[in-house]
């Protein structure tokens, strides 16, 4: 094994044993090893190293325990038939991690770490990229505060870390319809808050109602704005979209959702396809009244774990919404196909999304 240049390497002794590539579920394996780095307020970011994958050794005072300075990413390598090693947009990653960075108030990370980091970390462990069908090598890139002190302010350390874990489907339903439950009553964010960024505290917000949901009998919840209780935003893990008479509607960003790299990437293959896209304002009365009439044609998330999950059922202060008969539709299964294509390097990309690791 080649020593990655630059970063200090401890090589994991224990190999761990790969799992069934049918069995792989959402991030419960990890691979051997994991990438950290150090920031320090005189310093900067500095000791960059490769390790076996291990627990985090923490001070109890540890900023991250008690004032959620935190953020993460979530984006995916692929092998292609021809054994190249292929990530989807990691560009983006990179850019909306410092967004999310700027609005904790984290000290930005050079591009040039991101990526090196990135590259080293999936050549020492490239064996571990799934090649069935549906499988991928996710990557969670994830900054948190280290000081060890209780006065609120910006901590003056943090660590930077990547784990990486091979994954299956998100939802167990797979790429068949998922039931949805519209959150009546909590928010997950407002604007002028965090909601674009993301930190660990937006989804720690979302899972009282998710479990709610769960019990209900629906896979996600999907969120209203904070002021209005009437206007959509976001399911827990994805972007969402809807086919309504033959022109597919987004919720616009406003400051509060999240910026899909997903999302980006359906928008620009739907108007690659001359298909009508309309990002704005979509209240839940008019996505109903859209059903009741027979106008609401399709609908679905997006997201890099999920990629895209069609919705076949929407449940509203208890009035539920079937959604397609409850089947995949067809532009839904269009875009699931064409995206998965790019991504695993089986069908053309116009767009030069994806970017080849080249390693050793």
């Amino acid at each position: 094994m080649v020593q990655p240049l630059g970063i200090k390497f401890e090589e994991s002794l224990t190999k761990k044993i790969k799992p069934p590539q049918d069995q792989l579920g959402f991030g419960v394996y990890f691979t051997d090893h994991m990438y950290i780095i150090d920031y320090a307020f005189e310093k900067g970011w500095h000791q960059p190293r490769i390790v076996p994958y291990q627990p985090i050794v923490l001070d109890p005072a540890a900023k991250i325990f008690h004032y959620g300075q935190s953020i993460f990413e979530g984006l995916k390598a692929y092998k292609t038939e021809d054994g190249r090693i292929l990530l989807f947009r990691p560009q983006k990653n990179i850019e909306r991690l410092n967004r999310s960075n700027d609005r904790l108030n984290i000290p930005q990370l050079d591009e040039s770490v991101f990526f090196d980091a990135l590259k080293q970390l999936i050549s020492v462990d490239q064996d571990w990229i799934p090649t069935e069908p549906g499988t991928s090598l996710y990557i969670r890139p994830f900054v948190f505060a280290t000081q060890p002190a209780l006065g609120l302010s910006p901590s003056t350390n943090y660590q930077f870390i990547i784990i990486m874990s091979p994954v299956g489907a998100y939802y167990p339903e797979g790429v068949n319809p998922v039931k949805i439950f519209v959150e009546p009553e909590y928010v997950r964010a407002v604007i002028g808050g965090v909601g674009e960024a993301k930190t660990a505290g937006n989804y720690a917000a979302a899972l009282k109602s998710q479990e709610s949901a769960k019990e209900k009998g629906y896979t996600q919840v999907l969120w209203l704005d904070g002021v209005h209780r009437k206007y959509i935003e976001e399911v827990g893990s994805m972007n969402v979209f809807f086919k309504i008479n033959g022109t597919v509607h987004t919720p616009s960003l406003n400051g509060s959702i999240l910026d899909g790299i997903t999302r980006n990437s359906i928008i620009q293959l739907l108007k690659h396809w001359n298909i009508s896209i309309e990002e704005r304002t979509i209240s839940i009365e008019e996505l109903y009244e859209a059903g009741k009439d027979g106008f609401l044609e399709e609908a679905f998330g997006t997201g890099t774990a999920a990629v895209i999950s069609p919705i076949g059922e929407l449940n509203w202060c208890d009035e539920k919404l079937v959604i397609k008969n409850g089947r995949t539709g067809e532009l839904s299964q269009r875009l699931y196909e064409a995206l998965s294509g790019i991504q695993k390097g089986t069908m053309p990309d116009p767009f030069g999304w994806m970017v080849e690791v080249r390693v050793k």
